[in-house]
């Protein structure tokens, strides 16, 4: 068993949940350093800064150090150097800013890119958390170097994926069973759980419920994640529109609500262009939603191929796959393949991963 030090400057969402179960599942100790989840482009920025100030403050000393994507890894090791030269790091990649979706209401900002560039490149091992992931930084990585004027060291991107791995993100499916419900499927419950903002496109899941109530088909929605900015502008007209067809509206505040909405879906729906793993439709299959997902991403590895065509869609085609299986039940295979992804099932792979870092480290 090691002592292990994991670093998030942007503890929120995902991510907290993320770190929460990997202490809890593990064989290690995981001590974490943390900020608050706001602000997210200065945690990047100056997020190592703080947080190195707080580990030379401790007595802590660690086996191995794990940051998560959103660290300049590089600045924490310069500020902590007296105590870490000797310990090997990691990287984990929940998404990055080289290939995240830019927002029109956002410029799109290199330092960040560069940012996970230099801390994939200072690390021991980079993991991610699908292989979709793992490609898709890869493969952007050339490009960000090229943008450069010279000393592109464009060979440093051999030298990462030679340590890039994946470990697939964990969820504690017994958590949701204990919140289970009956599913009725009487009429179709569509389910949207995702966080209301620009890069999962609320607005394409709003003009096709427009287009079902247009067409006068009979079905219920699940409005659950938390309204982000101009994303509330969306959904907000629909209340009226959709009247007692909307069962639910916004953020659930309390675990064991979420899990109950989600046990009463009988579809989950996506629209996203960024998901670097999927945890919201990963989490709504295991309760039983067939999902209805696009053709893209990392969708297609969250389920077995069989099941391609029924759960996944093209551009533009969401009504029509909404209207071809609203009354189609999802088949226990989704479930059943998804289960893969049970912290009980994933963990052994963290364990060994970290495990071996530390050995190599040691000269064993």
């Amino acid at each position: 068993m090691a002592n292990i030090l994991l670093l998030e400057p942007y503890s929120t969402g995902s991510h907290a949940v993320w770190l929460r179960d990997l202490q809890r599942f593990s064989r290690h100790t995981i001590v974490t350093l943390t900020l608050k989840g706001s602000y997210w482009q200065w945690r990047m920025q100056g997020g190592a800064v703080t947080l190195a100030r707080l580990f030379n403050q401790s007595d802590f000393t660690p086996d191995l150090i794990v940051a998560s994507d959103m660290l300049n890894l590089p600045v924490f090791l310069a500020l902590t150097r007296r105590r870490t030269a000797h310990v090997p790091c990691a990287v984990y990649f929940h998404e990055n800013q080289l290939t995240y979706p830019p927002s029109t209401r956002i410029k799109h900002d290199l330092k960040l890119a560069f940012i996970n560039y230099a801390s994939a490149l200072a690390a021991d091992a980079v993991f991610f958390n699908s292989d979709f992931h793992k490609r898709d930084f890869l493969d952007e990585l050339p490009r960000l170097l090229k943008h450069y004027p010279d000393h592109n060291e464009l060979h440093t991107v051999e030298q990462i994926a030679a340590k890039a791995h994946v470990l697939p993100v964990g969820i504690d499916f017994a958590a949701y069973d204990a919140h289970a419900v009956p599913k009725d499927y009487s009429v179709p419950v569509l389910l949207w759980n995702h966080r209301w903002d620009y890069d999962k496109q609320p607005e394409v899941f709003a003009r096709a419920l427009e287009k079902l109530l247009a067409l006068g088909v009979d079905f219920r929605v699940i409005l659950a994640g938390e309204p982000i900015g101009f994303s509330e502008g969306v959904f907000a007209p629909l209340r009226k529109k959709l009247g007692d067809r909307l069962l639910h509206y916004g953020y659930a505040e309390r675990f064991e609500d979420y899990a109950r909405l989600l046990w009463q879906a009988t579809h989950a729906v996506s629209c996203a262009n960024q998901d670097f793993f999927g945890v919201s439709m990963v989490e709504a299959i295991y309760c039983g939603a067939l999902p209805i997902m696009p053709r893209r991403l990392n969708y297609p590895a969250l389920l077995p191929s069989a099941y391609h065509d029924l759960c996944l869609y093209n551009e533009g085609e969401l009504v029509a796959a909404l209207l071809r299986t609203l009354h189609t039940p999802a088949p226990e295979a989704l479930r059943a393949y998804i289960v893969q992804f049970d912290w009980r099932n994933v963990i052994t792979a963290y364990d060994d991963a970290f495990a071996s870092l530390i050995q190599g480290a040691q000269g064993l």
